[in-house]
């Protein structure tokens, strides 16, 4: 009964449908990114046949597109650029998830009309986390993602400042929930004390470092899990 209670509390707090499309002609990539998107709660759609890749667009909707480069059928920049030139699609975002790393492939990319260049390979919570970056800026979807974080075994609420753990609600004051908001905003990225500081305490409030240092403690105390690094001389981050 408990299992189920935490996770139709876990369903309730995640975004409404989100329309996926991956477009691979990697089987392990396809089944990495599909399983890593609907393990929290996305609608995940494989596109097999790429001859006929606008067209399945057009039958699924998606929100997002997760595009490969390099294709044996038609290059991923091809498609992309097709896809911009359709007046149907103009909300549709548009994500390449390519290994090629050179600077001028990520250029043409964006030019195309890409809204991001993830590269290959990528953990899962980074998956995640540049998924969730990309939709806030769709226009049907941009309200309701800005507050709810998803990250793995960690969900975030800041409506109702409510955070859970291996879907385990978590009691967090203020100050504390809004820290790991700010570290969970953008997993991997490494917040000095002062950044800290001002963005959670503003500029009109003075506190020290051992302050900040006090409340990381105890939110990594209830957090029970080693997701706070400290790199050392600089700050903190949430492990990516």
């Amino acid at each position: 009964m408990g299992d189920t209670f935490k996770s139709h509390k876990i369903e309730h707090m995640l975004q409404e449908e989100v329309r996926i499309l991956i477009v691979d002609d990697d089987p392990d990539i396809l089944e990495f990114v599909g399983y890593n998107l609907r393990n929290v709660g996305y609608t995940v759609s494989i596109i097999k046949d790429r001859t006929r890749i606008i067209e399945q667009v057009a039958e699924f909707q998606p929100h997002l597109i997760l595009l490969d480069i390099m294709m044996p059928e038609i290059d991923g920049v091809t498609v992309c650029t097709k896809i911009r030139r359709n007046k149907n699609f103009n909300e549709t975002l548009i994500a390449f998830l390519t290994a090629r790393h050179e600077e001028y492939s990520e250029l043409a990319g964006l030019n195309a009309g890409a809204d991001d260049y993830i590269l290959k390979p990528v953990k899962p919570r980074i998956l995640v986390s540049r998924v969730k970056a990309l939709l806030r800026r769709h226009r049907h979807l941009g309200d309701e993602s800005l507050h709810c974080i998803n990250l793995g075994n960690l969900i975030l609420d800041r409506e109702k400042f409510m955070a859970m753990v291996d879907g385990n609600e978590i009691s967090l004051p203020v100050k504390e929930f809004e820290i790991l908001w700010l570290l969970a905003s953008k997993p991997g990225k490494v917040y000095s004390r002062d950044s800290i500081y001002h963005n959670v305490w503003g500029s009109n409030v003075i506190v020290g470092n051992r302050t900040i240092d006090v409340h990381m403690s105890k939110i990594r105390s209830k957090l029970n899990q080693p997701l706070i690094e400290t790199v050392k001389g600089v700050g903190y981050r949430l492990q990516a």
